[in-house]
Order: structure tokens, then C-alpha cells, then sequence
């Protein structure tokens, strides 16, 4: 694939990853109790975290704000290390860390306007933190190629 090619899909991963965030974020969890593939997975999930944390606690909701902004966050990360070619990792890392941040705030206030849902900064929060844990693990993970390419005799890959 061209480096344009890798550009553009990149971009394109992070534009749908947004929407689904965005999807998921205009029901309020009780649209997902009912049948259906998401219902299934939010009982297992429900089912395995009331032993130990409880039945009214909201460690699913947590978990899955914290895995779409890890997600997120990697995405993120690719996308601007192609635009933006020759930066640092780290510059990379923050770069995506304020965007996924940036579309968290916005997905808080977009939670405000959906009956069931409420803007919350702790969710925010751990947004941002599932972003720049991601972020981080793509930067190392990129890291890692580019040191056994290197090790190998052929060069960097994006």
C-alpha cells in the first residue's frame, strides 16, 4: 500500500472508531439489556464483575468508556504519526492523547443530550486515561518494529 493509501485508512479507522464511540454514546445502557449481540456481551460482562464489585456497581460502563478510548488512542496515534512523519513518539503520544481528550470532552457534552445519559467528568477522565495508556502502547509497539527492522538490516517501516 502507498504511503497515501496508509494515510487515508488510517484517518478512515479513526473517523469510524469516532462513530462508534459516538453510537454507543447516544444509548443509554439499558437500551443495550435487552436481546441482541451488545445485550449478550453487557450481561456476560455484568454477570462476571457482580462477584467482585458488586451488583449496583458500574464497572462495565467504566471498562467501556476505558477500552473505546484505548482503542482510540492507538488509532490516533498511527494516524498522526503518518501525517506528521520525522516527530518523535512521544510528540505522537500527546498529539493523539489531546484529540482522544478533545473528542472525550465532546462526547461527554453529546451525553448530555441523550435521555439516560448524563455528562460526566469522570468519564471524561477516563477517557483520556484509556487514550494515553493506548497511545503509549502504540508508540512502544512501533518502537519495538522499528528497533528489530533496524536489527534485521531493513529500514523503518510507517
Amino acid at each position: 500500500m502507498t504511503p497515501r493509501g496508509k494515510l487515508i485508512l488510517s484517518w478512515a479507522l479513526v473517523a469510524l472508531w469516532a462513530a462508534l464511540i459516538f453510537f454507543m454514546s447516544a444509548h443509554a445502557g439499558s437500551d443495550f439489556s435487552g436481546t441482541g449481540p451488545l445485550a449478550a456481551v453487557k450481561g456476560w460482562l455484568v454477570s462476571l464483575a457482580a462477584p467482585a464489585f458488586g451488583e449496583d456497581s458500574d464497572i462495565v460502563n467504566v471498562a467501556a468508556h476505558f477500552c473505546e478510548y484505548l482503542v482510540f488512542g492507538m488509532l490516533l496515534f498511527r494516524a498522526v504519526r503518518l501525517t506528521v512523519p520525522g516527530r518523535p513518539h512521544w510528540w505522537g503520544v500527546l498529539a493523539a492523547m489531546a484529540l482522544a481528550s478533545a473528542y472525550g470532552i465532546t462526547d461527554e457534552l453529546h451525553q448530555a443530550f441523550v435521555p439516560g445519559r448524563l455528562c460526566d467528568p469522570a468519564d471524561w477522565l477516563t477517557d483520556t486515561l484509556g487514550a494515553s495508556l493506548g497511545a503509549t502502547l502504540a508508540a512502544i509497539l512501533v518502537r519495538g518494529d522499528g528497533r528489530r527492522e533496524k536489527r534485521d538490516g531493513r529500514g523503518p517501516s510507517q
